[in-house]
């Protein structure tokens, strides 16, 4: 397995995972939905950057994608 195999294969397994994660919280405070918009807003980068061949892009916003997620849920304004 090549190196970009690899890749391709983690920004998939994390893409299905993100959009699990993002199906099952919400925002509930106004920086939460702050949050949660900019969540969307990386996941989204992520496609347009795996769709055009950029496969580091798309996994460095998948990254940004699960730290907002991480620490929205931490500081708990999302859940």
């Amino acid at each position: 397995m090549t190196l970009e195999d690899e890749l391709l294969s983690e920004i998939q397994k994390w893409s299905v995972k993100l959009n699990e994660s993002i199906s099952e919280v919400k925002p509930v405070t106004p920086d939460g939905a702050k949050m949660f918009a900019n969540i969307k807003a990386y996941r989204d980068d992520s496609v347009h950057f795996l769709n055009s061949g950029e496969l580091i892009k798309s996994f460095e916003s998948l990254v940004w994608a699960w730290a907002l997620l991480e620490i929205g849920r931490d500081l708990r304004h999302i859940q």
